[in-house]
C-alpha cells in the first residue's frame, strides 16, 4: 500500500476510506487481493474500527467482497460496471461538449485547460501513471466547470471507481504509448471546444472514452486474474 498523511480536517474514518479507495483505484492493492482489518489498522495507524467502516462503504461501491468466515477481498474488474459508467459518462461528457460550444468556453477557463494539456505532456514522457491520471480527471472536471456543471462532476466522479482502475491498469501496461493517445485526444477535445465544433467534439469525445474497448483483449490476455 501506498499511504500519506491525513487530510485537514479528516476524521479516522474519511482517512481510513479515503487510502483503501484509492489504493485499490490504482491497483496497489490489485483484484482479489486479501484485505485484514488488522493488518489495514496497523499500516494506516488506527483501530479496527475506522478500517472496518471504510471496508463495508468499499463493499457498498462493488469494490471490496466480504465473505462470512473467509474475509474481505478485492474485488475482479467486473465489464459490466464499466459499461453502465461508460455509458453514463460519455452521455454526460457529451452533453457538455454541446453545450460549451453553443455557449463558446470562457477565455479563463479556455487558459486553464490549456495549462493542464501542458503539464500532460510533460509528465507523458516519461510517464508519470499516477500524475496523469490526476491530470486527466483534472481536465474533465474543468470541461465541466467551463459551464458551470462542477457538482454534476462531483456526482460523476463518485460513479466512476470501477472505471478508473481499468484505466490505471491500461495506463500501466500500455505505458508510454496509452499516455500520447489520451493526450492527443485531449488536444483534439481542446480543438473543437475552440472552434466550438459540436460534431468535431462529440465525435472526439466519444472515440476518448469508448478506447477501453479495443484494449479490453488485451489487457483480459494479460491480467485474467483480475477480471470476472
Amino acid at each position: 500500500m501506498k499511504i500519506s498523511g491525513k487530510k485537514t480536517g479528516e476524521n479516522a474514518r474519511m482517512y481510513a476510506k479515503r487510502m483503501i479507495l484509492d489504493n485499490i483505484v490504482n491497483l496497489e492493492l490489485p483484484p482479489g487481493t486479501g484485505l485484514s482489518e488488522n493488518e489495514l489498522s496497523i499500516q494506516l495507524n488506527l483501530s479496527r474500527t475506522p478500517v472496518r467502516e471504510a471496508l463495508i462503504e468499499m463493499h457498498r461501491i462493488g469494490l471490496v467482497e466480504i465473505i462470512p468466515k473467509k474475509g474481505s477481498f478485492v474485488t475482479k474488474i467486473d465489464y459490466d460496471l464499466i459499461e453502465e459508467t461508460r455509458f453514463m459518462r460519455l452521455a454526460l461528457e457529451n452533453a457538455i461538449m454541446q453545450l460549451a460550444c453553443k455557449e463558446g468556453v470562457p477565455q479563463a477557463d479556455l487558459r486553464q485547460l490549456k495549462e493542464n494539456l501542458e503539464q500532460q505532456k510533460k509528465y507523458a514522457q516519461p510517464m508519470d501513471d499516477a500524475i496523469l491520471m490526476e491530470l486527466d480527471i483534472a481536465f474533465h472536471g474543468l470541461l465541466f466547470n467551463s459551464v458551470k456543471k462542477n457538482r454534476i462532476y462531483a456526482f460523476l466522479q463518485s460513479q466512476m471507481v470501477h472505471f478508473d482502475r481499468l484505466r490505471i491498469l491500461s495506463l500501466k501496461t500500455l505505458k508510454a504509448a496509452k499516455a500520447g493517445i489520451t493526450v492527443n485526444d485531449h488536444e483534439n477535445i481542446l480543438y473543437a471546444l475552440e472552434r466550438r465544433d459540436w460534431e468535431l467534439a462529440e465525435m472526439v469525445m466519444t472515440r476518448h472514452l469508448t478506447r477501453h474497448q479495443v484494449e479490453k483483449k488485451d489487457l483480459v490476455g494479460l491480467y485474467p486474474d483480475y477480471f470476472l
